[in-house]
């Protein structure tokens, strides 16, 4: 396992500036947000800047691109095509994980079967992992669920997000059954009345989710996804994350 973290924690900057500022930090490793408002790869530009894309993941000496995140919503009309476009980028830069959003509870579970099965088509051609967010309010907000995904599409994965499975429950979930099937985790700092909050006022049990991953022969990235708030320094904040995750390993 190693520690990466995400260009969303910059909002604000573009794909080179996000990979500059953390490898300040010392982040050796990057997972790269593709969403039209606050990505560094605009699913608008990508077809006419894919080229530059790769050339800026390729020759990047100081952080490597690990993961993609595509953040749009998988009801969008031009969902596939953005999609493809992403897996043919993944390939031309040896990314391995494409992270994607599941469709929102009340979706008809043979519906979304059917829409991530033409997905792992794609994605197997390209030589990536799809990988399923783990995500309140949607199909995946419920383990068994997304386990029972994972179980009829050979070669689907699951991007694990602990946060989702605390924040807004009454009593946190057990995810345990989806570890063997982890390709790709983000993480923050979490209470059950907030999404994120400062580092060590949380209730992730980072401990416990390296051994169990450990365990699971996992060897992919624990990402920092650590959004900017009101109040709190971002930088300490990822500095902090980084080391507390460097610590457990």
């Amino acid at each position: 396992m190693y520690v990466a973290a995400s260009t969303g924690c910059f909002p604000e900057l573009n794909l080179q500036e996000s990979f500059d500022k953390l490898a300040d930090l010392e982040y050796t490793t990057t997972e790269v947000v593709v969403n039209e408002e606050h990505g560094q790869i605009r699913p608008s530009e990508l077809a006419r800047s894919f080229d530059s894309f790769v050339q800026i993941c390729r020759t990047s000496r100081r952080i490597t691109p690990t993961s993609f995140f595509l953040d749009i919503d998988p009801n969008d009309e031009n969902f596939q095509e953005t999609f493809s476009l992403c897996g043919q980028l993944a390939k031309a830069t040896n990314i391995v994980v494409l992270a994607v959003h599941a469709s929102k509870i009340g979706t008809p579970f043979n519906g979304e079967l059917e829409r991530l099965q033409k997905l792992i088509q794609t994605s197997i051609l390209q030589g990536i992992h799809l990988s399923v967010l783990t995500e309140r309010g949607t199909i995946s907000e419920n383990p068994e669920t997304l386990l029972s995904l994972c179980r009829n599409i050979p070669g689907l994965t699951v991007c694990l997000d602990p946060s989702h499975y605390i924040f807004g429950h009454p009593k946190a979930k057990d995810y345990d059954c989806l570890i063997d099937l982890v390709s790709h985790v983000r993480l923050r700092d979490t209470t059950k009345d907030n999404f994120q909050v400062q580092i060590g006022q949380g209730i992730i049990e980072y401990g416990r989710l390296v051994i169990q991953l450990s365990k699971a022969g996992y060897n992919r990235s624990l990402c920092a996804d650590l959004k900017p708030l009101p109040n709190l320094d971002p930088i300490a904040e990822l500095r902090k994350m980084r080391l507390l995750l460097e610590s457990l390993l």
